[in-house]
């Protein structure tokens, strides 16, 4: 069990089929050819930020090494292996004992990143680290997607919370670490119950129009729902007329009623008229709620709109249009014998079409400003200079085959909040552009 520092009854199952083939194929091949002990260094980064994108943001590190801890070859899985002939029989012996024995170490999460920025370090034999790339990056490059559309909603919404509500929109099991990933993006709550039973997510939800529907009157629905929930309920006030329903919902609830949700229509106009008409009515108090597929750039335009609370969806569990962070997960560091002696070598793919990556097994630090604010992202293989010493970005997560770095899911999301306000102004800006830091090489 993963999360059970955490308090979190729920199991993991074994990850080891969480991968391609070739990885397998791979690791039959370097047993076979002695190379499998060698002692390698591989990272995670991403060359480009989806296009337009100012900023990315880590997310899915805890389920990364949760990943990691449960990444175990049974009887089940090795038989499977076994029947399809997929590896030999040296190779399978291999694997049954198989546990990750390495060190990881990588940008917190709810860190920003930037190309080239080494997101994650892998460090172990060529063999244990290979098999874990693809339930690496399928992590890291979902979560992170989310994360960073999540981040630009927070920012466009500004103190106002935002819910999760993209479960319908996406797998069943995306959608919880989509809402897992909103949440260390700024997002307040979720909807899915399996998201909060799972990871202790604030669930919110009253009622769809289904409920509405079910009744002859909206207004024995209104009134079976507060009765149901009381005063602070929210009432979903659009599926027929919405001055009328806002007018009956005053009268049942009165000025108690916790809020009216609306998910439909011109939502700029719609909820200045819901606002006054609340106002009138005497349910000052009265929040207004509003859904209907936003993303960032709706929110953004409702700024100015008297709206206390947004509910986000398909644009939030697919990315924004960028479902996935493009991160890879290369070689950069290797021995040239499995002594463990024997000295690192840096190693790095040399192609065409923008596919190059740099050798050596990097630190990364920030540089900030005479304000204080960051002006740099610097990355380097050699000694790290003196005046970045206290800015180093990778964090010790895994020491030996043991999580060391594991962390309570608010404190990614607290982390995340900081690190972004200490960014330029510009970070946050919805309009197109440049990464907001430069990458420097040293």
């Amino acid at each position: 069990m993963n999360t059970a520092d955490l308090g979190l009854p729920v199991d993991v199952p074994s990850t080891a089929l969480f991968t391609d083939q070739y990885e397998l194929t791979m690791l039959q091949a370097a047993l076979k050819g002695g190379t499998a002990g060698r002692r390698s260094v591989f990272e995670v980064f991403t060359r480009r930020l989806p296009d337009g994108r100012r900023y990315g943001v880590v997310a899915g590190t805890g389920r990364v090494l949760d990943a990691v801890e449960n990444f175990r070859f049974d009887a089940g899985v090795l038989g499977f292996l076994r029947e399809r002939g997929i590896v030999d029989a040296e190779t399978l012996d291999w694997l049954a004992d198989y546990r990750f024995t390495g060190d990881i170490w990588g940008y917190p999460e709810g860190e920003v990143y930037f190309p080239g920025s080494p997101i994650l370090r892998v460090e172990g034999s060529f063999a244990e680290c290979v098999l874990l790339e693809t339930v690496i990056l399928s992590i890291l490059n979902h979560d992170s997607a989310i994360a960073a559309a999540a981040s630009r909603m927070s920012a466009a919404a500004g103190d106002r919370p935002l819910i999760e509500m993209g479960a319908r929109r996406t797998h069943e099991l995306s959608a919880v670490a989509a809402a897992r990933a909103a949440y260390v993006g700024g997002f307040a709550s979720t909807s899915d119950l399996a998201a909060g039973f799972r990871y202790n997510i604030p669930t919110v939800g009253t009622s769809a129009h289904a409920f509405t529907l079910l009744h002859d009157r909206e207004r024995d629905a209104f009134q079976a729902q507060v009765d149901s929930m009381g005063r602070g309920t929210t009432l979903l006030v659009d599926t027929y007329d919405v001055t009328e329903a806002v007018r009956t919902a005053v009268e049942i609830a009165g000025p108690e009623l916790g809020a009216v949700r609306i998910d439909s229509g011109d939502l700029l106009l719609v909820a200045h008229r819901v606002r006054q008409q609340l106002d009138e009515l005497g349910a000052r108090d009265t929040k207004i709620i509003v859904t209907s597929d936003l993303d960032e750039y709706a929110i953004a335009s409702l700024a100015a709109a008297p709206v206390d609370a947004y509910g986000v969806g398909t644009q939030l569990v697919t990315g924004s249009g960028h479902p996935t962070s493009s991160m890879v997960y290369k070689l950069v560091a290797r021995a040239e014998t499995a002594d463990p002696r024997s000295p690192l070598k840096a190693v790095a793919k040399k192609s065409t079409g923008g596919k190059t990556s740099v050798g050596g097994r990097k630190w990364a630090a920030r540089r900030l400003d005479s304000y204080g604010v960051a002006e740099a992202e610097v990355v380097g293989t050699g000694a790290v200079p003196t005046e970045l010493a206290d800015r180093q970005l990778l964090v010790e997560l895994v020491k030996g085959g043991e999580v060391v770095g594991r962390e309570p899911l608010d404190a990614a999301r607290d982390r995340h909040a900081a690190v972004r306000a200490n960014l330029p102004l510009s970070a946050t800006q919805l309009s197109r552009g440049e990464p907001v830091l430069p990458t420097e090489y040293v």
